[in-house]
């Protein structure tokens, strides 16, 4: 049975976000994840996570001025001395809040500009090597160019190169079955094939990116193929529920009596 995290960005709207931990903890979540808590001092982060007894799963590096449109740093030329600065700033919060897992963001650049290559492997290679000090993992996501046009990082197999090439036994794949479908489609095949790069997988249905099982995909048939795979990581519940967070949950308990 997978490790379900409800994803406190896109889950539990109905309420501010810092009430939203207690809000999962309340309907049986047990890990949570979420895109930023930069908002936010890292102390609170980790007193609401402690209240409610919650693991937090995965978060990711400051991504730049999100508000006017940038998507990360990682591969950005002329930006290291941020980037860097935002590895150390994910880091603070990492400790604080017991996380193990942090999402590097790529950014917007194009993958056939040599310079955007070189900087996002220098980029990663840094932030293993300072996310290693404190035995915490470095995840990277392809993202699907529908949702985020121009997004550097929106291939699993440059990905997966990405990860063979810079040889950090910290920095491993993401695993978004959403943008996977999206990509390349062959959702179990690359499961199976890459599951041995796998760090942490997400979840929602395709196309509109609501509660699992509503959409063209058998989002069960793909859980159980994680756990057939030994996939023992979090599965983030990145999905944007169709109507209130808790009358969509019902996809839980139908794939728990399965």
């Amino acid at each position: 049975m997978p490790q379900f995290a409800a994803n406190l960005t896109m889950m539990f709207n109905e309420v501010a976000f810092l009430e939203r931990f207690a809000a999962a903890a309340m309907v049986g979540f047990s890990a949570v994840e979420f895109l930023f808590p930069y908002d936010h001092p890292p102390e609170v982060i980790g007193e609401r996570l402690r209240e409610n007894g919650l693991t937090l799963a995965l978060f990711n590096l400051p991504p730049g001025n999100w508000q006017a449109g940038e998507r990360g740093l990682a591969a950005l030329d002329g930006r290291r001395s941020e980037f860097r600065t935002s590895v150390d700033t994910a880091l603070e919060y990492a400790r604080c809040a017991g996380a193990r897992t942090l999402h590097v963001m790529s950014g917007l650049a194009s993958r056939r500009d040599p310079a955007a290559i070189a900087v996002y492997r220098d980029s990663l290679a840094f932030a293993c090597d300072r996310a290693g000090e404190s035995d915490i993992d470095i995840v990277i996501e392809p993202i699907n160019p529908r949702d985020m046009p121009g997004y550097f990082l929106n291939d699993f197999d440059f990905a997966a190169d990405i990860i063979s090439a810079l040889k950090r036994p910290n920095l491993k794949l993401q695993f978004d079955i959403y943008h996977r479908q999206i990509i390349h489609g062959d959702v179990l095949t690359g499961l199976r094939q890459l599951i041995p790069l796998v760090g942490h997988v997400q979840i929602a249905s395709v196309p509109l990116r609501n509660e699992p099982a509503t959409g063209e995909l058998d989002d069960f048939r793909v859980l159980r193929e994680l756990d057939g795979l030994g996939y023992k990581g979090f599965v983030g519940c990145e999905y944007r529920p169709a109507g209130k967070t808790v009358a969509g949950l019902g996809w839980l308990e139908a794939f728990a009596s399965r």
